[in-house]
């Protein structure tokens, strides 16, 4: 056989490879919508969902969820990769379209901003949703604190701290507001040794 007749099997094997790929992932998202119009009602249920999902502590639930969420963006985005690529991926438009809106009450799953105070201390929380750093392998979604008021004492010398990974195996009853107040106030006895830190300077607001 010569060099070029093989390689031309081995493009054939390949390109059936690539057919047989995109067939099983036709059949695993055969229920879901297939247009950004549908996919944005379908994706708050998932929401909603997951939310009570996470109140009861049901991880089997959150994570089925979850990959139901990651296979609807790879639908929308023609089976391919690159979900969160740019703003334009899937993965961004779903969760920018269901972000929470300002002052609104924040569900497990949606993206957005609320504030807390702890012992005086006021802090922005900017909360992941589903397709968020490690989404798909950890328990809890990740945040960020930033700080409120920039001349007094706060988690960082910068006013800024990210928590991602935090708060272990899954428990019942927690909101994304109290599980953000428990892990920031943990952090501050045992991380901080129970002492805020003044911001610098350089990064006053």
């Amino acid at each position: 056989m010569t060099h070029a007749a093989q390689l031309g099997f081995d493009l054939l094997l390949a390109s059936a490879d690539e057919e047989n790929e995109l067939r099983q992932h036709e059949r695993q998202c055969a229920h879901l919508p297939g247009t950004m119009p549908e996919a944005v009602p379908f994706f708050r249920a998932l929401i909603d969902r997951h939310h009570a999902a996470m109140l009861e502590g049901d991880v089997d639930a959150v994570s089925e969820l979850r990959d139901e969420a990651r296979l609807l963006a790879v639908k929308l985005n023609r089976y391919e990769a690159g979900i969160l690529a740019d703003d334009d991926a899937p993965g961004r438009v779903l969760d920018r379209l269901t972000r929470a809106a300002p002052g609104a009450v924040l569900l497990w799953g949606q993206s957005g901003q609320f504030e807390i105070t702890l012992d005086g201390m006021r802090v922005a929380i900017d909360m992941d949703g589903m397709f968020g750093i490690g989404a798909s392998h950890m328990a809890w979604l990740g945040f960020s604190a930033h700080a409120v008021d920039f001349h007094r004492p706060f988690i960082s010398d910068t006013g800024y701290r990210s928590f991602l990974g935090c708060g272990g195996a899954l428990l019942p009853g927690y909101t994304p507001e109290s599980f953000a107040s428990e892990i920031i106030a943990a952090h501050i006895r045992h991380g901080l040794k129970g002492r805020l830190i003044p911001i610098k300077p350089e990064y006053g607001g």
